[in-house]
């Protein structure tokens, strides 16, 4: 395992450390990310030992990270180690499915349970699965499975999993490129998902006795709620418009009738859309009000400008960008530099943005 590198001030492609100009502040004197340029951020490299990140989190002064072929990387006080998730499925490393998206339960810290979405082989093809697991500070292992049965698709898995304000748990789901499924409430795929914790559908789902909460979806792979609790939901599309969705619950989000900003009669638009060009969006994350998309084919992070419905770049390493933690007012991001469609480079690092003072 190559070393964890530590570098104090190193910017992102030809930009060079320098003092910010001078940066509008919002009421409680913090930065408004959308009157920074790539310019006013410094970057740290936390780690260029990664393996296909998918997801980040974070707990006390641990930062972990899920990797698709089956591992749980643990980075605490410049020490990484690397754990093999151990489940009663193999986890299946293939195209778009592996171990993605994973949630730390909010007792994480005494409890050690954690849950996470990933893809393994049933008589159907490959297929996706919830799944709740420990880690004991040697090793993760399966405890519970809440849901089994997801389809899935060499491209097209979802994987997005995250504890939501009200305490359940919500998960994203690909559409497995069948016409059919995703406008089919009955079926799991396209869909957002919500469950208790015991993988149960909570009394007030949308649709009784069903875990589906919107459908209509694509390949849907951010979950953010902004501080009013509200849920944005951050997909790829095809061929350009890809979305970010306001979530209503029992919303119809179109696909594949409908895409983008696209109006049709019970089908909810998408707030915002990419029109021809291609974002894919792979993470999202709050930061007080503002709305942050980590995009793999656009490779940057970026900021919702919400009156030009528009994103605005905050940093671009050349990188495809997986996925974005807020800490603080520091941004972590892991970059994938492999495509599922096809093998690439396997240099993927974990990245710490600071505003340059």
């Amino acid at each position: 395992m190559r070393s964890l590198l530590i570098a104090l001030c190193i910017q992102a492609l030809s930009t060079v450390c320098a003092a910010p100009a001078v940066l509008a502040q919002d009421s409680a004197g913090s930065v408004r990310i959308q009157d920074t340029t790539p310019r006013d951020w410094s970057m740290q490299v936390v780690s260029d030992d990664l393996d296909y990140p998918w997801d980040i989190a974070r707990t006390g002064d641990r930062l972990l990270l899920t990797e698709k072929a089956g591992n749980i990387v643990v980075i605490e006080n410049g020490r990484q180690q690397r754990h093999t998730l151990q489940t009663s499925d193999p986890i299946v490393n293939e195209g778009g499915g592996g171990l993605l998206g994973m949630a730390l339960s909010r007792d994480f810290s005494q409890s050690g349970v954690a849950y996470f979405y990933h893809s393994y082989r049933s008589g159907t093809g490959l297929t996706n699965k919830v799944i709740q697991a420990r880690f004991d500070d040697n090793a993760w292992r399966e405890t519970r499975v809440l849901l089994a049965g997801i389809p899935g698709h060499r491209l097209y898995n979802g994987g997005a999993i995250a504890i939501g304000p009200d305490g359940h748990l919500y998960v994203t789901t690909g559409w497995t490129a069948n016409r059919d499924w995703p406008q089919d409430p009955a079926n799991l795929a396209g869909k957002v998902l919500r469950m208790t914790l015991d993988g149960q559908a909570p009394q007030d789902n949308p649709f009784p006795g069903s875990l589906v909460y919107s459908y209509g979806h694509r390949n849907p792979q951010g979950l953010a709620w902004n501080p009013a609790g509200e849920l944005v939901v951050v997909e790829h599309g095809e061929a350009g418009h890809d979305e970010i969705n306001r979530i209503k619950p029992g919303g119809n989000y179109g696909w594949p009738l409908a895409q983008g900003a696209e109006q049709r009669d019970g089908m909810e638009p998408a707030w915002i859309e990419s029109g021809r060009s291609t974002w894919a969006p792979a993470g999202a994350a709050f930061l007080d009000n503002e709305l942050l998309v980590a995009a793999l084919g656009a490779r940057g992070l970026f900021v919702v400008d919400e009156r030009a419905k528009a994103l605005k770049l905050v940093f671009s390493s050349g990188d495809r960008i997986r996925d974005v933690l807020p800490v603080g007012r520091d941004l972590y991001v892991i970059t994938t530099n492999r495509s599922p469609r096809a093998e690439g480079p396997s240099n993927d690092r974990l990245l710490r943005l600071s505003l340059a003072r």
